[in-house]
């Protein structure tokens, strides 16, 4: 089960289009996806846990991938989160 720390370079943070974009690349995957910022742990499937998080630029989140396809999620949603706009 890959986990990678990673910080949100995305002007507007993980708010709003980056975290529509997450959610619907990450439906693309079968499997588990989570992500986790300070306390707090949600499905990286849900656009509402995400927005929940309320990660601002520079936060540093912990995307965790579970499944058959974990290593082509992971890398998918590494590319969206570390993005430069």
């Amino acid at each position: 089960m890959p986990e990678v720390i990673l910080t949100i370079h995305h002007s507007a943070g993980l708010h709003a289009r980056p975290a529509a974009m997450f959610v619907q690349t990450a439906n693309q995957y079968k499997s588990i996806i989570k992500v986790r910022y300070g306390e707090r742990e949600v499905n990286g499937k849900s656009i509402m846990g995400i927005l929940t998080l309320a990660c601002e630029k520079g936060s540093k989140i912990l995307l965790i991938c579970d499944g058959k396809d974990e290593k082509d999620a992971l890398a998918a949603l590494r590319k969206i989160l570390e993005g430069q706009d």
